[in-house]
């Protein structure tokens, strides 16, 4: 599958070969919405927490006799029963991540390659430098190109000054090709990825 390829300023810079394997795929919903969730429990704190009955505040004694009142037989203020007592099976801190097989994973980034493609929303360019730091010059470059939520994918490492001027940019993300993930790739608009990217991509995904 062959891409345009452009530059910052919209010039062309030639053409790229895309492997089918990768980016010509049939998008399939069920396991993009498998990886996602993967991804989504992981990120999870899951530091929520409640007071059970043996943590409440209240004193441990028996708060009226046994017999004779005409009530139900309570012995601790602390039940869950009670106002303020405490939580039964209530949240504990714990960790939400389960396992999804490597091969799996690898299979949803493909998919997700794929749908951008299908879509129309993949946009490759030659490389991802700037000779400054400056936000100004690479909003500009953006707004020309058109990208409001987009995702700029590079190669094993991020040009320092495309960070730095790309951080003050909103709706603009910039990763590694190593941070490649399905979940930040469907949730922008545009995915930008550079030609060492498109290589960085093909050699870990094959």
């Amino acid at each position: 599958m062959k891409a345009d390829v452009i530059k910052l300023d919209a010039k062309k810079a030639g053409s790229i070969d895309l492997d089918d394997e990768i980016f010509g795929l049939e998008p399939r919903a069920d396991i993009l919405h498998r990886v996602v969730r993967w991804q989504r429990a992981r990120a999870q704190q899951g530091t929520h927490k409640v007071k059970t009955r043996s943590e409440t505040s209240y004193s441990g004694k028996k708060i009226y006799r046994q017999k004779g009142t005409g009530g139900a037989r309570h012995g601790d203020r602390n039940a869950p029963i009670f106002r303020k007592g405490g939580i039964y099976k209530g949240p504990v801190p714990r960790s939400h991540a389960h396992d999804l097989p490597k091969k799996f994973r690898k299979l949803g980034l493909r998919h997700a390659l794929s749908a951008k493609v299908r879509a129309g929303e993949l946009v490759v360019i030659d490389a991802a430098e700037l000779k400054e730091a400056k936000t100004k010059v690479l909003a500009k470059a953006v707004k020309n190109l058109g990208w409001k939520r987009a995702l700029v994918i590079d190669g094993a490492e991020v040009n320092e000054n495309f960070a730095r001027a790309a951080r003050n940019i909103d709706g603009l993300d910039v990763l590694p090709s190593i941070g490649a993930n399905v979940y930040d790739i469907l949730r922008r608009d545009t995915l930008v990825l550079t030609k060492a990217a498109v290589e960085a991509l093909e050699a870990r995904l094959k």
